[in-house]
Parts: C-alpha cells; structure tokens; sequence
C-alpha cells in the first residue's frame, strides 16, 4: 500500500525583532522637535511602532498633466514626485489618525454598490507621515513595513517612487537607507492606496489596515523574515534544529559575522546552543548562516498543550554581538494517512476547524490585536482545533494561534505562475515556515482550472516553490470539481481538499485510495442569532439549523459525513463568524452574510451551541434553544432543542416533565410545547447519573442596561482593545432577549473604536458612540488611553437605568514608537546677500532683475566662507499651507553660525546665539510672507543655516 504520510516538527516565528524603547517626546512642542534614535542597547535590532503620526484623505490626487520640456524633464527624474507623492504637496487640512485603519468601513451603504463587498464603497485614498531620523541613525539599515494594504499600494518616500504592491494581504517591506534624511530633515512617506482593485469576493476593507513599522537594525544584520527554526524528528527519537539565519551587510566594507544561538525552555533554561562565523560577507551582499541545535525530550504542541520555546540569535562582526532576533517555536509531528485520516504527535486528531474572513463588527479589517484573541477564544470555547482564510495573515493573528493552540492552514491567495505572484507565496512562505500553529499549506481555493492539465502544471509550479522553502508540511488544494479528472491539481499535492462536493467522498475515495482527503470547507448553513422563526420577507432564518445554501448542508449533516469517515481528516466549516458582504441567500437590504456560528460581534448563535455537542467530549454540553420569551404566542406550540453531548436529556416546564429522550448528537433531542411564561429547564444524564442542567426564563419588560466587559483588566498602554457587551435586565436581572432599544454611549479614560450588533441587515454606522440591541444584545469595541489607571463606558438609554463600567488600566511599557512629529511645510526659495560691514536694513529686497549680489541657498549646506566681519541678509517668500493659514503653525529655523535676528513680514521676532535654535510662533493668516534672517559672520570662517527650515502645524 502506498501512503502519503507527513512527519514532521515545526515551528513558530514570533516577532523577530527585540523592540528598544524609544526617546520619547514630553508635550506638543517636544513631540514636534522628535527625532528617532537608533537603540542605545546591544542587541536591539530597532523595530519601531509606525502606527501613530498619520494623515489621511479620501479620493485622488492625479500627478498634473505636463506640458512643458522643463518639467518633462524633471518628471524622469528619481525624486520629482508630483501631488500628494510629492515631499512639498500641502496636506495640513489632511485628518490625522492612528494605524490600523479601515476606511471602507467608514463609509455609508451604497444600495449600488458591489454586493460581495457588503455594499460598501471603496475608492482610492492617499496617507502621508512625517518623521526624523537622529544623525545617529546614519549608515544604519533603514526599512519600511506596512503589514497590509487594502488592496494596492504604491510608496514614495522624500518623493522617490519605491514600492508598488499588489496584494491587499502579504506585507510590504521598503529598503529606505539610501534615502534617508537625518538631523532637522524630515522625511515624507507617502502611500496611495487604491481599493477600487479587489483580491477575494467578499468584504476586504480598504486602507493601511494592520500594523505599519519603521525598522532600524546595524549594517550587519539578520534580513527581515530571515530566522528559520523547523524541529525535526531523527530517526533516534531525538529532535533536531536547524536554525537558519538569513544575513545581510549593507555597509561597505566586507566583515566577518559571528552568528551565536541558543534554545530556552518556557522558563528561560538553555537547553542547546552553538556558534558559526560567516568569514566574508561583502558590501550590500548576503549569506545564509546555519546552526544545528540538538534537543533530547521537548515537550509536544498540541491544541490541548501549546508549548513553545524560544530560540535567539544573535549576530555581528568584528567581535560585537550586537544585532538580535528570536522566534518562538513548538516541538509536534503531522501525518496524514489516506485511510486514517490525520495524525498529530501521532495521535489520531479530527480536524475540527472554520473558514474566516478578517472583518469584525465596529472595526471592519482594522482589527486591534487584542480583539484578534478575543476571537480566537471564542472559537477554541465551542471545541474548535483549527482556522482557514483565503490568504495570508496578520503576523499577531499567528501569535495567538501559536499562543492558544489553533492548527492554521496557511492558504495562497492568487492563482498564478506570475513572477510576482510566486514572491507573494514565498513570501508567506518564508515569514510563516517556523510557526506551530501553520500545519499545512492550500494551493489555491476554487479555481476553475483546477480538473485541468493546465491548472495541474500550474499547481506543480507552486508546489515546487513552497517545498523549496518548506518541506516540512503536506500541500492541500481546495477543490470544489475537478477531482475525478485524469490529471488536475490533486495530482500535485499531498491532500486533496473537499470544498462541498461531500456527496464525492466515497466516490473520489475509491478512485483515489492512496490520496489522504480533507473537507477544506464544508456547511454554509444559514442564521440570524436571536431568530427562532424563519421570515423570508424581513431576511431572517431561524438558527435551529434547518437552512442551508444549494451547495452546501446543514451543521448536523456536513460533520455527520465526516464523523463516519475516518479516511476524511476533518471540517472547515464555512464560517466561523458572519461577515460583511456575501449575505446570501438575499440581496440588498441585506449587506452581511448568514454563514457564521457567531455573528459579527462574536455572539453565539444556536450553530455555536450545536458544534459544541459535537466537538466537545472531555466536557459535559447542555444548551436549550430557544429563550423562553414569546409574548403573543401564549397556548402555541414552540420547537424546543437540547444542544447536548449526554446520553439522554429530560425536559421540564414549570416543574411539569415533558419527556425524557435517548440524545443522537446528529440529530438532537427536540420537544413540540405550547408556550407559556415560566422556567423551562433540561437536565443532560449519562451513565444514568446527571451531568448537567441548563434552564431559560421568561424575562420582563427591560427597565435598566447592564455593560459586561471581555475582561475586567486591561493594559493601559494605548493599545489593549477589548469588546463590552450592551444588553438590556428586566426587573429581576434577567437578560431580555427581545429588547431592541437605542444606546447612547460615552467614555472617559479610552476611545470607542467602533459598534455593532450582529444584525446582518443594519446599516447604522460602525465608527460611532450610539447602537441599537438587536435580539437583546449590542457590543462596544472599546481601547484605553495610554498612561490612564482606568476606563469609564457609561451607558443610556431612554426610560431605562444607565450602566456604568469601570475598567482598570494596568501600567504597561508603551510600545516603542516611532515619535510622532508635527507636520511639517519646508521653507525653499532662499536668496542672501554679500556680507555687509554694519546690520543692513530687513526691509531690504533684491531688484527683479539682480541675478548677481543675491546668491541661491540652501538651508543645510553650509559651505560658504566669510572674506571679512560683517552681516549678511537672509530672505525668502512663501505661501503658508492651507492649515497653516487657518490654524498657525511654528517656525523652525535650526541652527545658525553665528549670532542672528529674525524678522517675519518685517517684524523682529527671534534673536539667538551661535548654534542655538530657534523657534517662533507663525500666526494664522492668509497671503505670502516674508521671513528675513541677519547673519553675523566672522572672517575665513564658514556661515550660514546649518538645519533645514520649516514650519511646523
């Protein structure tokens, strides 16, 4: 018998960077004069926050259309950028804003719009940030990293075109050394985003939508992804580790690189470690350095255990280890069998996964870290192992899978044989390899060429590029047709993947004996939460699990195919939340889909509770489905479940039993009652004892709100996010299922990030302070204010009982962060005079047609020598931006020579010494004016004005 079996260890890549904590700027005036320093520490490699700082518009800003040679010229040129790309391009009206941002989300509904885009409009838009560099962070490596555009991004920086990308989901990393200004100059990053361009079928968001970094390391350093650590098993039982370091040298002189690593365990003992030396790496050339590290009995990575160790690194040349990096990883075997299904650690384990998109209520793709756990708890609380998306991931979503115990299959997102599309996938490929958590990567999902010679060659190509930089996992492709062909794309992995199809199983099976199978996604069953009743008419279906798409099944009948198949691995489950978009099976007004087993909020719908009965063995599972709050149907008979994994559950009304039933976990145990107000209560036995009991009440008439928070404690370091769910007590405490009241929010201490309500058909705003309960319940994605001791949300709502809620804000380190500097207008068009022997007059101006006693200057260059004592006049005209004329802004000078006065439109406002700054305020206004700097210089020795100028708003 030929078997497809996986061996293998794995491991898990964290954050390769040991963040420094950065000088950090006290007060507005401070914070516009800050400049970046590189790490004072040894070993910091210098990966800085970049979230902060930005300014935002909608729409375009087309380059001009160019008539003249002069500036036709100049448009060939590296660094004549026009527009918003342009360094000098005023945006002080722009809004500012903080990173991650989702500007799609903040759009209203469109009832034209695209529907798989939930109705949404996208656009394009443009993002500017300004920031300093200290002279010491001069013949450093100077990266840029935007984690993730929605969709298209093209970069400049100090007006050079860098980078255009093409993928709204693998990051974009920009080597800006070359270019980098240092001291007073700042530098512009610009970045157009064009979201009209779409990569998937479903909401994708649009703007800089994750994490943006500006990394800083020595000139000879560890390339960004360039740390490798993939355990394997050895034949003798014991692991290996080769750890693979990626190095570059960016400096100009060739070096000798020492290369030092070492593996902790949890509790930071070393368990192994080694040297290696790489004896010539040349100037901007590159080395890969490997070192084995040997480990006698690690612990395993489970989803039941999730233990992780830490391998470190670090690297330098000429004796000084001064550049680190780490990665965490995990220590488990995969195998597929094509009759067994799979193995993990060698024990038999059922895939027991979901398919999900990015977006969350309030938020859209601008997820906040810490919301990206909330997440994935909710999903390990109902028995789920294991996560699919169309694409690659955020680097903090794997964090949390590592950290939690979720198998993540890692999925290509194009199709193609392009060359860009192969650095894409190898990209993902490179950065994920060493996660515990990545256990298998897809191919390609759903592709038409997919039973074809064509699509089998092409599927070839890409498996020969990801087993070039992995060989560790097995390859999968989501098929949904083409299985049974004579050469497709199943024929160039390792396991073929079920999208649907599930009435194929056997027969592809049989055809395919030696081909290990897999449900890549399965389901797509329809419900509203809080729904009981099925109204065609208003867009609600019931979430008793009777509803699902043509193609798909319902929960019970999509996992009871692949309960009774040992040879199909395990489910994908379309999906584990709703999202926006698809809302299949209706149209507009509906802008969300139906899919999920919680809605957009995380709310469990009756899917949640029906997985967990049949996912959850090692615990006893008891759910009653429906509430127990019918006004009107008083005599009627309401179908009632018991979501349970117990042998047998019984059923009570009001102290009366209605029956005691033999529970087939397939089918559930279900009860016909006619409704009356009261307590209903089922108790679950097995073994003929009791094992659980799970009651509904009637509630009342709302009368006050109640917020619950996630957790009671956050971090108060600017970044902790967390939901608070609003709902709305009766008289007696109890949650009032049927409430559907507005909530009027405020907070001190942090900043409401968004709301939702997991109503598939709302088109209320996200970004707001105010929501409607729907089906009883709201959510509130709320996040602290850095250096608060705590947070106040208080809740309204007419003719109820506001709630308040007091979350404490724990002292945390706030991340390093690249300061946040004001914008900047620079100060051009400088024309001075030949010194004179006594202070000229300010008010004088240069004849237009004086091309020779008014030399052109610079600001910075300072090259000039004095012939004898004497005073030279500085002056320049200039049109304040937009924002400067309304708002004001200040006056940066820099440094002088020697001792100066300035004047601003004739006025003295600044006197200052030799070398010392100055700084005045420009007073709001419109109209040119006139800036005017008297100079006193000193025979044979150099003058002028050492620092750029600017104004700062």
């Amino acid at each position: 018998m030929k078997r497809r079996e996986f061996m293998a260890g794995t491991a898990m890549l964290g954050s390769a960077w040991l963040l420094p904590r950065p000088v950090r700027a006290a007060g507005p005036e401070a914070a516009a004069a800050a400049t970046l320093q590189p790490p004072a520490a040894a070993g910091a490699p210098g990966a800085w926050l970049l979230d902060e700082g930005w300014r935002f518009c909608a729409g375009d800003f087309p380059a001009p259309r160019l008539t003249g040679q002069d500036e036709t010229y100049d448009n060939a040129k590296a660094g004549k950028a026009w527009g918003a790309a342009s360094p000098d391009f005023d945006d002080s009206t722009w809004r500012p804003l903080r990173l991650p941002h989702d500007f799609a989300v903040e759009q209203p509904f469109d009832p034209q719009g695209n529907i798989a885009q939930g109705f949404k409009p996208r656009g394009i838009a443009w993002y500017r940030r300004s920031l300093r560099l200290d002279e010491a962070c001069r013949g450093k490596s100077i990266e840029l990293h935007l984690d993730g555009v929605a969709s298209h991004a093209t970069v400049w920086v100090n007006g050079v075109l860098l980078a255009r990308h093409a993928n709204g989901y693998t990051s974009l990393y920009v080597d800006i050394t070359a270019l980098a200004r240092f001291g007073q100059a700042p530098n512009t990053i610009a970045v157009r985003v064009d979201a009209e361009a779409m990569d998937g079928w479903w909401y994708e968001g649009a703007g800089l939508y994750r994490h943006a970094w500006l990394v800083i390391r020595e000139p000879v350093h560890i390339v960004s992804d360039g740390l490798s650590a993939v355990p394997r098993l050895q034949a003798d039982g014991r692991w290996q580790v080769p750890v693979e370091v990626q190095l570059a040298n960016t400096g100009e002189q060739t070096r000798a690189v020492q290369v030092a690593v070492w593996l902790e365990d949890q509790d930071g003992r070393t368990l192994a470690q080694g040297r290696t030396q790489v004896d010539a790496l040349a100037p901007l050339g590159q080395a890969c350095a490997r070192v084995d590290l040997q480990v006698a009995d690690p612990a395993r990575w489970s989803p039941q255990s999730p233990t992780l160790y830490t391998v470190r690194v670090r690297v330098g040349a000429q004796g000084q280890l001064d550049e680190a990096a780490q990665c965490r990883i995990g220590f488990r075997t995969l195998r597929f069998d094509a009759r067994e299904g799979f193995f993990l650690n060698e024990v038999p384990t059922k895939i027991k996964g979901v398919c999900l998109h990015q977006d969350h209520a309030g938020v859209g793709v601008a997820v906040p870290d810490a919301l990206l756990e909330f997440r994935m708890r909710r999903l390990k609380s109902m028995g789920c192992n294991a996560v699919r998306l169309h694409h690659a991931v955020a680097r903090e979503l794997l964090d949390v899978c590592d950290r939690l115990g979720l198998l993540v299959l890692g999925e290509n997102r194009v199709f193609s044989t392009a060359p860009d599309n192969l650095a894409q996938l190898r990209w993902m490929v490179r950065r994920d390899r060493s996660r515990a958590c990545v256990f298998m990567w897809s191919l390609l999902n759903e592709e038409p060429l997919q039973g074809t010679q064509a699509g089998y060659e092409m599927a070839r190509r890409l498996a020969a590029e990801v087993r070039a930089l992995d060989d560790s996992r097995p390859l999968t492709a989501a098929m949904n047709d083409g299985m049974l062909t004579a050469r497709n794309v199943a024929d160039a992995v390792d396991v073929l993947g079920f999208n649907y199809r599930q009435f194929n199983y056997d027969r592809v099976h049989a055809q395919r004996p030696d081909t290990p199978l897999l449900s890549s996604e399965d389901t797509s069953a329809f419900q509203t939460r809080g729904a009981w009743f099925t109204d065609l008419d208003a867009h609600v279906i019931d979430e008793d699990d009777t509803q699902a798409a043509p193609w798909g099944n319902t929960h019970r009948q999509a996992w009871k195919l692949i309960a009774e198949r040992p040879y199909i691995a395990g489910s994908f489950v379309w999906t584990g939340f709703d999202y926006r978009g698809e809302p299949s099976p209706f149209e507009w007004p509906s802008v969300a889909s139906f899919f999920g087993i919680l809605d957009q909020c995380g709310f469990a719908k009756g899917a949640y509770w029906l997985r967990r009965a049949l996912w959850i063995d090692e615990a006893p599972v008891l759910q009653l489905m429906p509430h127990w709050t019918w006004p009107g149907r008083e005599g009627q008979p309401i179908k009632v479940i018991a979501y349970a994994n117990a042998e047998e559950v019984a059923l009570w009304l009001n102290g009366r039993a209605l029956g005691r039933q033999r529970n087939d976990r397939f089918a559930d145990c279900a009860w016909q009652v006619p409704y009356e107000p009261g307590v209903l209560e089922a108790i679950g036995y097995s073994g003929g004892r009791e094992v659980a009991r799970h009651r509904v009440q009637t509630a009342g008439a709302p009368v006050a709100l109640r917020l619950v928070p996630d957790r009671a404690r956050m971090r108060g370091d600017g970044q902790d996010a967390q939901p608070v769910t609003l709902e709305a007590l009766d008289a007696q405490g109890r949650h009032v299922p049927t409430a559907h009241l507005p909530v009027q929010l405020s907070i001190r201490g942090g900043r409401v990030l968004g709301v939702g309500n997991g109503d598939p058909n709302r088109h209320a705003p996200d970004a707001a302070s105010a929501v409607d309960l729907f089906n009883g319940l709201a959510q509130a994605i709320v996040q602290g204010e850095a250096g608060a001791r705590g947070l106040r949300l208080e809740a309204r709502s007419p003719g109820l009982r506001p709630a308040r809620l007091d979350i404490e804000l724990l002292r945390a380190p706030v991340p390093p962060s690249v300061p946040v500097v004001a914008g900047v207008q620079v100060v051009g068009g400088w024309r001075h005079t030949q010194p004179f022997p006594r202070p000229p007059d300010p008010a004088l101006r240069r004849a237009a047609n004086d091309n020779n006693s008014w030399s052109f200057f610079q600001p910075g260059n300072v090259e000039t020598r004095a012939e004898g004592d004497g005073y030279v006049l500085y002056r320049t005209q200039f049109t304040p931006w937009a924002g400067i004329q309304q708002r004001g802004g200040w006056l940066r000078l820099g440094r002088c020579t020697g001792p100066a006065q300035v004047f601003l439109d004739g006025r003295p406002v600044a006197r200052a010494a030799a070398g010392e700054p100055v700084r005045v305020p420009v007073p709001a206004g419109a109209g040119e004016r006139t800036l005017v700097v008297i100079l006193q210089v000193v025979a044979g020795a150099e003058y002028g004005l050492r620092d750029v100028v600017s104004i700062e708003y």
